[in-house]
């Protein structure tokens, strides 16, 4: 069995923060989802208790005022985890390799989901193993489940979603704290301009990327820009120290532009995002620290792919995702104008 990252690297120690989240949007109602399971165990000095936490954000791209932030914490005592079998339990809410299930009651509505996928490809990683060895990132990322068909159903309140055959990934990361800025993207939903048949999205086909600025020496450095993805069979992993810092990218609240490559692969992407489908919540670091995060389940992308031929690239495909793409933006303040649904 291939190791799949999601093990509890939490030591019960503070100082030490840890997310597992599920990404997907629903293909019939255009709904977009964000599932997290969390904990944050705070440095002494801020005087916080260690807690464990469910959240769940949709995004209704038809019905942007009726888009959902909810979460609910409990002590760090109530968080259980196995690591073979994986299985993560918080309060009576459980996570495993194959599914999820859970429950949040706020302001009076029940807010629930119960859902299964099948493993396919393997995990895949952001962090170049010579990066996690010397212990230089302050987070590290996994994808253990970067392309999964979800099924099964979510609550909101007196709605129901029924969810089929709805294309996402399931992450997990973990570290002692966030960076000052970044911008996040995963998409497994693709159309293909060349390949595609009758619109359906692309198997075996996904990109999850992101880019950071982190404080270093008193001043703010990057963008650091790994990627990983597949396209066409082929791995893209661009996550060398060489290749975080050169790969482009420009990022704000609705948009990035980025470019990754290996030897013979190479992919442009944008993603754009309207203001109205961000749901914003707030990350709490150890060390007491906010960060603001902006995150949608329905924007676009476009992606671009080259293969190397001879000297040259030559563009072989291009991919769409219209409304089908997860994207994130975050800073250490928080947006004019865009609700915090999660403080």
């Amino acid at each position: 069995m291939p190791e799949r990252r999601n093990a509890l690297q939490w030591d019960r120690q503070p100082g030490h923060y840890e997310v597992y989240y599920l990404t997907f949007t629903e293909p019939a109602t255009g709904v977009g989802f964000w599932i997290r399971y969390t904990m944050v165990a705070p440095l002494p000095a801020t005087g916080e208790r260690a807690t464990c936490s469910l959240w769940l954000c949709a995004m209704d791209p038809r019905d942007p005022a009726a888009n959902v932030g909810v979460k609910s914490s409990l002590p760090a005592s109530e968080l259980v985890a196995r690591d073979e079998p994986f299985h993560l339990g918080i309060g009576d809410a459980w996570l495993s390799d194959r599914g999820m299930a859970g429950a949040i009651e706020h302001d009076g509505k029940r807010y629930a989901w119960d859902l299964e996928w099948a493993p396919r490809l393997p995990a895949y990683g952001h962090v170049h193993p010579f990066l996690r060895a010397a212990k230089i990132a302050k987070t590290l990322l996994f994808l253990p489940h970067p392309d999964v068909e979800v099924t099964g159903s979510v609550q909101l309140g007196e709605r129901r979603v029924g969810v089929s055959g709805a294309r996402g990934g399931q992450a997990h990361l973990w570290g002692s704290k966030h960076a000052s800025r970044w911008a996040w993207v995963h998409c497994n939903d693709f159309i293909s301009e060349a390949a595609s048949e009758a619109g359906e999205p692309l198997a075996g086909t996904f990109v999850d990327g992101v880019s950071v600025f982190v404080p270093r020496f008193g001043r703010e450095i990057g963008p650091s820009t790994p990627v990983v993805g597949r396209f066409g069979g082929a791995d893209l992993i661009s996550i060398g120290p060489l290749a975080v810092q050169r790969n482009r990218s420009e990022f704000d609240l609705t948009g990035w532009r980025f470019e990754a490559r290996t030897r013979g692969l190479r992919i442009a992407g944008t993603v754009s995002a309207r203001r109205e489908d961000l749901v914003g919540v707030t990350y709490h670091d150890p060390d007491g620290e906010l960060a603001y995060c902006y995150n949608t389940e329905v924007a676009d992308l476009g992606v671009e792919v080259f293969r190397r031929r001879g000297r040259s690239w030559e563009r072989s495909d291009e991919l769409r995702a219209d409304g089908r793409a997860h994207f994130e933006y975050a800073q250490r303040r928080p947006v004019e104008g865009v609700e915090l649904k999660i403080a």
